[in-house]
């Protein structure tokens, strides 16, 4: 029952606060944090536990990044390795520099200097990108810069992680010291399942277990999800399917968590590595509601957890901390962006979203505990002060978005939809269902070098397809989530080309709600089929058997003896009248007596019509071509 009451609390605050923030401009991060402010010890007091709660919500952070990697496909990274590596390595290399400096300035030693310094280095992936995407900037170039940076830095939190240890301080530890690294070992412990197992092991063999570690996730998504997701989706249930890809993203953090590294890193490397999978939409339309649902309970454990009554005790000595690191922050990253040439008021973007502290900040500083490096009164400061830098961001994107960008007004760098898009752009066309229908428009297509999105519902068959290379992605097209995932709010045009009649409706009719920008390109299985499309607002209805029965009549009036630019007269005066005849029964589709008798009526137009011309021609010689090659 307490647990019910905890998660009803988080929701009414998130459900609350959330709303009446966005309608004030404020964003939804910034609700998120404000909600977690008035439920917390330091306020209403709802909450028992915010901390241990936070390690729970930390899930959502790895559900992020695991979805990040999955849009990112090697050669894509490959690709951007000269911004991650450039801007990201520069950002932190800086950062960590100047606070090693500031902080031995203030007579830290050497080795707690870098510990800060290469912590408060980090920013907040997960607030950084969410504004980003609420902002709609993440095609810009400051939403492209921001990722590189952000990207670097988690990467980089492994390599800190394998640092911090050689960072200890080996003075005798005093009582309160070890009672509170025991308290810190007893909550990874419990927050984690099992924490850090290898700690004890020497360093050599710690290193060869991480490796191993990276190695069997590559391998795994490389080569195991393929079948066991095959072997899911041939159930045909859908919340199978759900389960299993939350399984996967557990697992993988339960993993890296036992050998001491990042669960978000471990997310992020195995959905590059799934990137190319044919599941990859699927994998994303399942686990999407549950990383937006537990970002906002991050959010929410990250306002729950200030701690006011050391802000109280000590609030210079921490408003100094938080306003001197954002101010620094932001510095260089505006000399990185303009170092970069990010255009106009981007710079701004991309140096306000990522000028504060990060969450992997507050694992890292209780390492810095455990690992005898900083005291706990000097990591309780630190803690309040990155969390404090966060509620502040949104402050801060703000302030920018109504004082400073309104300057670069005119120069059109510095909107979404006129800066340079990012190389991951979303396909043109979605094509839902790819059976011998479907083939032959993607085939078409990719020849014309327009890039395709295939949905298909089949795992069997698009295993089989795959031989032949085409890229296909498991998923029912019918679903609004899996749709918008796909690509349909950027891309143009939808082909519906599913084998069953009443699914190819039902996707019209939901892809027409919820994408009216979209044009539809749909077949239809008979006339009756086609009325039905018709009245859904298909923009384009192509009916299966018709043209190929068509082309069958021309063919056989050729080898009849008909002229071939005759028999191809025929045929398109044919289709002509067809098509207006059947727009026309379509008035009458509730009536059946006036539909037949329509029909027959059209039947002996269209023999009027047909007889007509080629009496016509009968009485006049055309030389005009002729594709047999005959006189």
């Amino acid at each position: 029952m307490d647990s019910l009451l905890q998660a009803f609390i988080f929701l009414s605050a998130g459900v609350v606060a959330v709303p009446i923030a966005s309608r004030l401009g404020l964003g939804s991060v910034l609700g998120y944090l404000i909600a977690g402010v008035l439920i917390g010890p330091f306020a209403l007091n709802l909450l028992h536990d915010a901390t241990q709660l936070m390690h729970f919500a930390e899930f959502g952070v790895v559900m992020m990044l695991f979805l990040i990697g999955l849009e990112l496909q090697p050669s894509l990274l490959w690709r951007m390795r000269f911004p991650i590596l450039g801007m990201g390595g520069l950002q932190m290399a800086l950062t960590t520099a100047a606070i090693t400096g500031i902080a031995m300035y203030f007579n830290q030693p050497w080795q707690t200097a870098l510990a800060i310094g290469l912590i408060l280095s980090l920013s907040s992936t997960a607030l950084a990108l969410q504004i980003l995407a609420e902002k709609k900037l993440m095609n810009a170039s400051s939403g492209k810069s921001s990722f590189a940076v952000l990207l670097f830095q988690d990467i980089a939190v492994i390599p800190i992680i394998a640092i911090l240890p050689l960072l200890a301080i080996t003075a005798p530890l005093t009582n309160v010291d070890t009672a509170n690294i025991a308290a810190v070992v007893t909550a990874d412990a419990h927050s984690s399942g099992g924490g850090n197992l290898i700690a004890h092991l020497p360093g050599w063999q710690q290193t060869i277990i991480v490796v191993m570690a990276v190695v069997s996730i590559i391998l795994a998504g490389r080569f195991l999800t393929r079948p066991l997701f095959r072997f899911i989706a041939d159930s045909k249930l859908r919340e199978l399917f759900t389960a299993t890809a939350l399984m996967l993203v557990i697992g993988i953090a339960l993993l890296m968590t036992t050998v001491g590294l990042s669960p978000a890193l471990g997310a992020f490397t195995a959905g590059v590595v799934m990137a190319d999978s044919e599941y990859r939409h699927e994998l994303e339309a399942n686990i999407d509601p549950f990383k937006a649902l537990l970002l906002g309970l991050f959010f929410i454990s990250v306002g729950a957890s200030i701690d006011f009554a050391l802000l109280g005790s000590k609030p210079i000595v921490i408003m100094e901390i938080v306003l001197g690191l954002v101010a620094l922050k932001f510095i260089i990253l505006l000399f990185l962006a303009k170092l970069f040439k990010i255009p106009g008021g981007g710079s701004y973007w991309f140096s306000f979203s990522l000028a504060q502290g990060g969450e992997f900040g507050f694992v890292l500083l209780a390492s810095t505990l455990e690992n005898r490096i900083l005291h706990k009164e000097t990591i309780d400061i630190l803690t309040a002060a990155i969390a404090l830098s966060m509620v502040l961001t949104p402050l801060l994107i703000l302030f920018n978005e109504k004082f400073v960008i309104p300057r670069f007004k005119e120069d059109k760098s510095t909107t979404t939809a006129d800066e340079e898009p990012m190389e991951e752009q979303d396909n043109p066309v979605i094509i839902a269902g790819f059976g011998r229908y479907g083939q032959i428009v993607g085939r078409l297509l990719i020849g014309n070098d327009i890039p395709v999105t295939v949905l298909d519902h089949s795992a069997t068959h698009i295993e089989r397809v795959r031989r032949f290379g085409f890229k296909v992605y498991y998923g029912d097209a019918g679903r609004e989530d899996l749709l918008h995932t796909a690509g349909a709010d950027k891309a143009k045009v939808l082909v519906i080309a599913v084998d069953d009649r009443e699914k190819a409706k039902s996707i019209l009719k939901m892809a027409k709600h919820s994408y009216p920008h979209l044009l539809v390109h749909i077949r239809a299985y008979d006339a009756m089929h086609y009325h039905e499309l018709k009245s859904e607002g298909a923009d384009f209805i192509s009916r299966e058997l018709f043209l190929s029965s068509l082309s069958m009549g021309e063919k056989t009036l050729q080898a009849l003896g008909m002229r071939a630019y005759k028999a191809k007269r025929q045929a398109r005066q044919f289709a002509v009248h067809d098509q207006k005849t059947t727009d026309r029964l379509g008035e009458h589709i509730s009536d059946n007596k006036r539909y037949i008798s329509e029909s027959r009526h059209a039947q002996e137009e269209v023999l009027n019509i047909l007889r007509g011309d080629r009496m016509s021609y009968r009485t006049s010689e055309d030389h005009s071509w002729d594709a047999t090659g005959h006189e």
